[in-house]
């Protein structure tokens, strides 16, 4: 089996970083002399986390095209040239078998050259409505890896391949939620909801939870991630007498002890975090971003709310999710069913899957 070369572009978010770095993890369990290249875009968080997971990374300038009218879509055009213009020296230079698409500004720029080049290229589609970006990429992508059913209403059907979205390996680990209590300090006997608005953080969702603060129970505890932007406003905001049971946080690396410690979460509806609370068989509220492409987060939540696999909550209705998650809480039986339900979406070997279809397409190539 010879060595073989991938780049892997795209980022922006932790919902495409992540899958994108278990997807490079499961190349190289499988063929450990492969080598790896990112492609992220400049100032985003893919610079900074690719790099921690052992992976060389390189920067295109380009940034995303705003709906409402900016003044900075006019640099829009400048940063797209230069961006192909340095996606192309990054190709010659690097000579890949195989491009991946994660979805995120880079994969536009890194994917059409590809093409251009004669190189094969293989999208991994994470959500179950498609941006514009992955369906004009389509055209050319050799194979479309989904987590969906029914993605012929935007791809090619020859193309398709459903493997589930990838997952970060150390949400795998065995934690005891007893052992997770005592990670994070909280006591053992009050029951805790684990709030994540996503890797950057949720502002509605944060002024919802501090809006309502009061009314959490008792009997009920909170780890709550905030987003660094937010942090130090929700950290302030937070009443003296909830400091012992309401745990907030910028950013929260130990995942694994994060989703042990919970009995209900509370969510965006992103692809990926479906995914984690899926193989995980968390009862979780959804409370899709209005503020993304194509309103895909609902969509992503609604597949999972028809097979009664879990429950949305409006951005407009957020005042309610205390309310919303507590009376959950009291519910033994929907959690259960909820959490027995929700595992019907799990795809744990998505990552490998993906990488044998990746190994597949450079060895042929």
């Amino acid at each position: 089996m010879r060595s073989i070369k991938v780049i892997i572009s795209g980022g922006g978010t932790g919902g495409h970083i992540f899958p994108a770095i278990s997807i490079a993890n499961a190349v190289k369990s499988i063929q450990p002399d492969a080598e790896i290249l990112f492609v992220g875009a400049q100032g985003k968080m893919e610079m900074e986390k690719v790099p921690a997971a052992g992976y060389e990374i390189v920067g295109l300038p380009v940034a995303g095209f705003h709906r409402k009218l900016t003044l900075r879509n006019l640099a829009f055009p400048f940063k797209l040239i230069r961006s192909m213009l340095k996606a192309r020296s990054v190709i010659k230079s690097f000579k890949p078998d195989v491009a991946v698409g994660v979805g995120g500004y880079a994969s536009g720029p890194v994917l059409r050259i590809a093409s251009q080049s004669g190189i094969p290229s293989l999208i991994q589609e994470q959500n179950s409505f498609p941006g514009v970006t992955n369906r004009i990429l389509a055209k050319k992508a050799h194979k479309i890896c989904v987590a969906y059913e029914n993605m012929q209403r935007f791809f090619p059907e020859d193309k398709i391949t459903i493997t589930g979205n990838p997952v970060r390996n150390d949400l795998l680990n065995d934690v005891k939620k007893d052992e997770a209590l005592k990670f994070w300090n909280l006591d053992i006997d009050k029951k805790t909801i684990l709030v994540i608005g996503g890797s950057l953080g949720a502002r509605s969702v944060n002024n919802g939870i501090i809006e309502t603060l009061n009314e959490l129970p008792d009997g009920v505890q909170m780890i709550w991630q905030t987003g660094k932007f937010y942090f130090e406003e929700m950290k302030k905001k937070l009443p003296e007498h909830l400091k012992d049971r309401v745990l907030v946080l910028d950013f929260i690396s130990r995942m694994d002890m994060a989703f042990a410690a919970a009995d209900l979460v509370v969510s965006r509806a992103g692809a990926s975090s479906i995914s984690e609370l899926a193989i995980l068989g968390k009862p979780t509220v959804f409370v899709p971003s209005p503020n993304v492409s194509e309103d895909h987060q609902s969509k992503n939540a609604m597949a999972l709310v028809e097979k009664e696999a879990a429950v949305l909550v409006r951005d407009a209705e957020v005042n309610c999710l205390i309310k919303e998650a507590s009376e959950l809480l009291n519910d033994e039986a929907r959690l259960l069913s909820l959490a027995e339900n929700v595992k019907g979406f799990a795809k744990p070997n998505a990552a490998f899957d993906i990488a044998n279809e990746v190994i597949k397409m450079a060895q042929k190539n």
